[in-house]
């Protein structure tokens, strides 16, 4: 029994997967060409939606980091961190520009 101590700790899954509560206001777009890949924003999203470019796009060793934004919730860390710590990388689109200029529609 003492084996599942250790386990007292990991949360069980949800029942239901939550998806965001609200369109957010503006969403994060990292600009690739100027990102250094330093990874320093991903532990700073709170939503864990920051994630390495696959090595695959690029034949670089270290690639840049890019949103998944269907899960942005537009909160700006990021970008925040981005442009205090490392390059200013990450911009801030408005949701209604990102849509247009990407053609992705954000829920």
């Amino acid at each position: 029994m003492a084996y599942k101590d250790h386990l007292k700790s990991v949360p069980e899954l949800p029942d239901k997967i939550n998806s965001k509560k609200k369109r957010p206001r503006s969403m994060a777009v990292v600009d690739e060409d100027n990102c250094t890949g330093c990874s320093a924003c991903v532990p700073f999203c709170p939503v864990d939606c920051i994630e390495t470019v696959s090595k695959d796009k690029y034949d670089i060793p270290i690639p840049p980091v890019q949103v998944r934004f269907n899960e942005c919730i537009g909160c700006q860390i990021c970008a925040r961190v981005c442009t205090k710590l490392t390059w200013d990388a990450i911009r801030m689109i408005p949701t209604d520009e990102f849509e247009k200029r990407y053609n992705i529609v954000i829920d």
